[in-house]
């Protein structure tokens, strides 16, 4: 009987640091996406402000151009620290690029977006899925 009773108390303490340690991983992931968003979004805030106001079309345009304005292609190197990046429009006039967790709720629990001018929206990623 005494067993049982340890062994259920570990059990329930080896839940209790998982769950704590799968919420640090993702408020640390979560802080990734947005940073790394925010950096996209000024890369192209840059490139548009340079280039007449005319945005590029690709996010690769920012790495490959003199001077650079990304230090890499976040969406082509995807996912980052649990989170997958891509931009749904990318044009000449603007963009709208997104942060998904690649694993909603193990890795990241929110959703982000960065539309032109650097507005950054989050949302739940369960409404997404």
């Amino acid at each position: 009987m005494a067993i049982m009773v340890v062994i259920a108390l570990s059990a329930l303490a080896l839940r209790a640091a998982t769950e704590k340690i799968l919420n640090v991983t993702c408020a640390q992931n979560e802080a990734t996406a947005q940073a790394t968003l925010k950096a996209i979004a000024a890369a192209l805030d840059s490139y548009a402000r340079d280039n007449q106001g005319v945005y590029p079309k690709s996010v690769s345009s920012l790495i490959q151009s003199n001077p650079v304005y990304l230090d890499k292609d976040y969406i082509a190197d995807s996912p980052i620290k649990g989170y997958t990046y891509n931009c749904t429009r990318l044009d000449v006039s603007g963009y709208n690029c997104y942060a998904f967790p690649s694993r909603c709720k193990l890795t990241g629990n929110f959703a982000f977006t960065v539309t032109t001018g650097g507005i950054l929206i989050s949302e739940d990623c369960s409404t997404k899925e």
